[in-house]
Parts: structure tokens; C-alpha cells; sequence
């Protein structure tokens, strides 16, 4: 009797909790997230939108205006004040002309702090007119708890971000093709240097294989900082840490439960599609004008609701409703429908990256 009532509480124990995936995590950082590139969904967070120095890591704003700025092909001259920035250095001297181009090569790879001056006044006109510009740029990009004092990221009392809002900011440059190859640039030589520069981030050059770029940073007060990406099949993922004694596992860990509990599902197909109008046997064709892809659990992909939006047939515009998408009640992805087929070519190539830049901050 005891065995059958024993073995009756296991089975109910059993069968009231739901199968859990893969545990979270365990991370060393004060501050964590992990994110999908492509969408911006949040696959992990530990603290991640409270406001805490960055040091070096502030360098990703540093390099991503540089890049904007059109002017990498242009010859900066190191001022006294560059030179005599404390920190981690390229060793520029005074009155060294170098091209922006190698300065952001120096600043990313060996995080130089005479670099990011060199870069600022030049770019900027001066050091705070480039911070105003990195400013301006965090509030366009919806960088909510992050504010500039400088382009290097040493401490100072109102300079500061989030490991969200650092997030935010690369998922922005790893559109950029020529940040994407600086940032996963292992070695580089600037033209008036006779030997490489090694990048020091370890998990790029030595730790993780399906790293694709990252900057670290450090000082005393700040602790150690990391932002890195990684690839593996077909995911993009970034990773923040902040004040995290042991990044280098930290970062390897994320990515590892990432890769392993989500994977990108086609949730959509691009092409016509056809729709039942409610309350009427009648059907109506429409067109979607891209795969659809988001991050899923396995559970997940089970519980995805689609919901379909139609316009009245009488109202005349390309676009004749829309495709929304749930996870438990909460609406993680939306998509147009369209009256006709849409033509590939330049115009909707066109198009298609500038609702993807227009809609970089909206989509977080």
C-alpha cells in the first residue's frame, strides 16, 4: 500500500510541472543579455537595463560615427591632448598624421585611447562636438539609459549605458558592412607601422570558433566589459557583459545555451498566400514579401499564434492588411500583406534596407 501511494505522488509530481528546456545560464557579470541580431529578441538577461560604466566598450559608438562619417580615407593628426590620454595606447606621437581608417583598426584591435581622440577631433571638429554626436546618435538609436562623456570610455561620473542598451547599439553596426569586418579583424597593419596590431579579444583569436567580432573593455572601477558576436547554424547572436570577473566563460556559456535552446524557424513563406474572409466562405489572395524568420524554443514554436488583419475590398492601397504573430499573448512579429506580387529589382532592394534602418529602433 505504501509503494502504490508512493509511486502515485511521484507520478502526479511528474505530470504537474511542464517539461522546462535548457536552465538558464549561470554568468559571473553584474550585468548580462543575450540577443538575436536579426530580430532583436532577448534570449537571456540578468540585470541588463541598469545604468553602469562601460569603459572600453564605448569605443563600438566611437568606431560606428567614424565609419558614418565618410571621412576613413582622410589623414587625422594626433594633438597633444590625444597623445597624453591615459589608458591603453597606439603610441601616435604629436603631430602623427594617420588615416581614420587604420585609427579605428587601432581602436577596436589594441582599444587605443590616443586613437579615439585622434578620431574625435578630427570627425567631431573637437572632443565635444564628437561626444554631442554620440549622444545624438544613442537617442536616435533608443539608447534610454546611456549618456557620452567621452569617445574612449574612461571612468567619469555621467558616463554610462546599459548592457541592453549596448545591445541596441550593435545590433545597429553589425549592419554596416565595413564595422562588421573591423570588428572581426584579428590582425591588422596601419600603413606608417612597420608591425600588426593583435586584436585583444581572446574569444575571437583563441576561445570560441563561432565568434564573428567584439570589443572588450576594462578599467579598475568599471571592472571587466565585453561585447561580442557569434554565428552557428544560421543564428546570430550578441552577447553583453558588464563588471563580469569571468567574461570570456560567460560569453561562451551564453552563446552555447543560446545556440542550443533557440533555433530561427521559418514562420512565414514569401509569395501569395491565401486568406478566408471572416464570417464568409470567401477567400481573398495576397502576398507576403519575405520569408519570416524568428528565434524559437521547440515549446515555442507549438504556441506561435498568427493572426490575420484584411482591409476592406473596396479600399484602394498596395497594402491590404497585415500578418501578426503571438507568443503567449504578446505580439513578437508583424509583417504587411500585399495586394500584388512584389517586384525584386533595385527600387524594392532599395526599400527593403531602409524599412530595416528606419525600423531599427522601433523593432527593440
Amino acid at each position: 500500500m505504501r509503494f502504490i501511494i508512493s509511486f502515485t505522488l511521484i507520478l502526479l509530481l511528474f505530470f504537474s510541472f511542464p517539461e522546462k528546456g535548457h536552465a538558464a545560464p549561470s554568468v559571473s557579470a553584474e550585468h548580462a543579455v543575450l540577443v538575436e541580431q536579426s530580430t532583436g529578441r532577448v534570449l537571456f538577461e540578468k540585470d541588463a537595463y541598469s545604468e553602469n560604466s562601460i569603459a572600453s566598450i564605448t569605443k563600438i559608438m566611437t568606431a560606428l560615427l567614424a565609419i558614418e562619417s565618410g571621412k576613413m580615407d582622410e589623414k587625422a593628426k594626433a594633438s597633444r591632448n590625444a597623445i597624453y590620454t591615459e589608458g591603453s595606447s597606439i603610441y601616435l606621437e604629436q603631430g602623427e598624421k594617420m588615416t581614420i581608417e587604420d585609427l579605428v583598426y587601432g581602436l577596436m584591435l589594441r582599444s587605443g585611447n590616443d586613437a579615439a581622440v585622434t578620431i574625435a577631433e578630427h570627425v567631431g571638429g573637437s572632443e565635444d562636438g564628437f561626444v554631442f554626436l554620440m549622444n545624438e546618435k544613442a537617442k536616435w538609436l533608443g539608447m534610454e539609459h546611456t549618456h557620452f562623456d567621452n569617445s574612449h570610455g574612461l571612468d567619469s561620473d555621467t558616463h554610462h549605458s546599459s548592457a541592453y542598451d549596448m545591445a541596441i547599439l550593435t545590433r545597429y553596426a553589425m549592419q554596416n558592412d565595413h564595422f562588421k569586418e573591423i570588428f572581426a579583424t584579428k590582425t591588422h597593419r596601419a600603413m606608417n607601422r612597420s608591425y600588426g596590431w593583435q586584436n585583444k579579444n581572446k574569444l575571437l583569436t583563441q576561445f570560441y570558433e563561432h565568434t564573428t567580432g567584439g570589443k572588450t573593455g576594462f578599467t579598475k572601477q568599471t571592472g571587466r566589459t565585453l561585447v561580442s558576436t557569434a554565428n552557428k547554424d544560421g543564428m546570430d547572436l550578441i552577447a553583453v557583459t558588464l563588471n563580469a570577473p569571468d567574461d570570456w566563460q560567460d560569453h561562451i556559456h551564453m552563446f552555447e545555451w543560446g545556440f542550443e535552446s533557440f533555433q530561427m524557424e521559418k514562420i512565414e513563406n514569401r509569395g501569395a498566400v491565401s486568406y478566408q474572409v471572416a464570417q464568409s466562405e470567401e477567400s481573398r489572395t495576397g502576398y507576403i514579401g519575405e520569408d519570416l524568420f524568428y528565434p524559437l524554443t521547440m515549446d515555442e514554436t507549438r504556441e506561435l499564434k498568427q493572426k490575420n488583419v484584411l482591409l476592406p475590398v473596396d479600399v484602394e492601397t498596395s497594402i491590404i492588411g497585415k500578418t501578426f504573430f503571438y507568443l503567449n499573448g504578446e505580439k513578437v512579429k508583424e509583417t504587411p500583406i500585399y495586394k500584388e506580387k512584389q517586384k525584386e529589382g533595385f527600387f524594392s532592394n532599395f526599400f527593403i534596407v531602409l524599412k530595416k534602418y528606419a525600423g531599427c529602433r522601433s523593432s527593440w
